[in-house]
């Protein structure tokens, strides 16, 4: 019986070798299929940004951006000054780093000449670090927008802490003015990290006004072109998108408008779909939900889909 057993696991012994011997031929495989210039594989000496590295520091950011909120050490009018000397210098390193990769790729993918990234990556994040007084001075009224807006919202520290429309506009204001500054890769993955984390899909190209409120928000998408006036309210599964077009009609529009402008004071209810460069909500319009529009609306206009027919059995 033991001789039985000790010819059976030898075997097994043999049969697991077998399938580890198959590894090199799947290794060589794999480095063939890096090959050539489509192939989806960045092997270089020159690093690319790491997309860990630019969550982390857009996490440092809205610490800064709300201080004492975001952060686990307790901050005082005594040690605010120090808290800022400290979160400031180590963002100034980290996201300096990360912009010259970015600015050192871009250059490498596009053949252009040296434009002194590390110099560049430092100038673009102090002028990043200079506007948060304004980002923070607009998002102060994103909350207050919130706070009127949702009568289930109890405090300010609730919509902070808590609503996933104000963290979607947190990091679409910053990713935003890292898209006026043309800064490569960083303002997308930035917004898309927002995205994952709301279902709130906006991209950093969208220009937002100030008293932005997105009401539960899962689902909504503002497209890159969208520009959005003051006091706009918008709720959840809301498209503010472009048409679809032929490949060869893309490529023209790819640096045009596409999406359409949402002028102050206008409501959008949940599952609405305005598409269109040419489109135009009027200001103090109100669209329903679900309504579908790829034309514009005069101000103080109301659309509605008519009350379907309910049948009961």
């Amino acid at each position: 019986m033991d001789m039985i057993n000790a010819e059976q696991c030898g075997n097994q012994i043999k049969k697991v070798r077998g399938y580890r011997d198959e590894l090199p031929a799947i290794v060589d495989q794999l480095v063939q299929s890096c090959a050539g210039p489509n192939a989806l594989a960045h092997v270089d000496s020159e690093p690319l940004p790491s997309r860990n590295a630019i969550i982390e520091i857009t996490r440092m950011a809205c610490q800064m951006l709300f201080p004492g909120y975001l952060t686990e050490a307790r901050l005082d009018r005594v040690n605010l000054g120090y808290y800022y000397g400290q979160a400031v210098t180590t963002f100034f390193e980290a996201f300096s780093e990360q912009v010259m990769l970015a600015l050192r790729h871009e250059c490498r993918r596009s053949n252009m000449a040296c434009v002194s990234c590390e110099e560049q990556g430092k100038a673009i994040a102090v002028t990043f670090l200079k506007e948060l007084p304004k980002i923070r001075a607009l998002l102060v009224k994103d909350v207050q927008a919130a706070f009127d807006g949702d009568p289930a919202a109890k405090s300010f520290d609730e919509v902070i802490f808590s609503y996933p429309g104000l963290f979607a506009i947190t990091v679409n204001r910053m990713a935003h003015q890292l898209y006026l500054q043309k800064v490569p890769f960083i303002p997308r993955i930035m917004s898309e990290y927002a995205h994952g984390a709301t279902g709130i899909d906006i991209h950093p190209g969208a220009t937002i006004g100030e008293s932005f409120f997105i009401d539960h928000g899962t689902g909504v998408v503002v497209g890159e072109t969208t520009t959005i006036g003051n006091r706009v309210r918008i709720y959840q599964g809301v498209t503010l998108g472009a048409l679809s077009l032929s490949k060869d009609e893309v490529e023209k529009l790819r640096s045009k408008k596409r999406h359409p402008t949402i002028e102050d004071d206008v409501v959008v209810y949940s599952g609405a779909t305005i598409l269109g460069g040419e489109t135009v909500i009027g200001a103090r319009s109100v669209i329903g939900g679900n309504v579908w529009l790829t034309n514009s609306v005069p101000p103080d206009t109301k659309v509605f889909i008519k009350k379907p027919e309910l049948v009961y059995k």
